[in-house]
């Protein structure tokens, strides 16, 4: 295997709000979901998060290890606003015994700006939610 290119790939990306509350409703969860982009290289990490009408430019580290760590953060303008997440990530192991099990990260991101939302309202730095995201075959 190339551990130089061990997590590149295209992934689909899914985050919920870290809420406690078993009660609450899944779907009431959801932060964000996008296509992932990763390629990793000599420790340096670049890429993009991106769906319809909006993209940020990933930049980071990647650190070999077990797991495999990323931290990176992303930027952008959408919306004619500036966007920034931070990003820390591990890299699934594959698990024994585990059947098709696809390539995946998991950790956690930040809003690490506020940024207007689409409702006329403000999204506040500060919020924390856990993402996972699967290599995309």
């Amino acid at each position: 295997m190339d551990t130089n290119h061990l997590v590149d790939g295209l992934y689909t990306y899914r985050s919920l709000l870290n809420n406690p509350n078993l009660s609450i409703d899944f779907n009431s969860l959801e932060f964000g979901r996008a296509n992932f982009l990763i390629e990793a290289n000599a420790g340096k990490l670049r890429g993009k998060i991106y769906d319809t009408g909006w993209e940020l430019e990933l930049k980071g580290s990647f650190q070999y290890g077990s797991p495999a760590t990323l931290w990176f953060q992303g930027s952008g303008i959408v919306s004619g606003s500036k966007w920034v997440y931070d990003y820390l990530c591990y890299v699934v192991p594959q698990i024994p015994n585990g059947i098709n099990q696809v390539q995946a990260l998991v950790g956690s991101v930040t809003r690490a700006i506020d940024h207007p939302n689409g409702s006329g309202g403000t999204s506040p730095a500060g919020v924390v939610a856990s993402f996972y995201a699967v290599l995309q075959s």
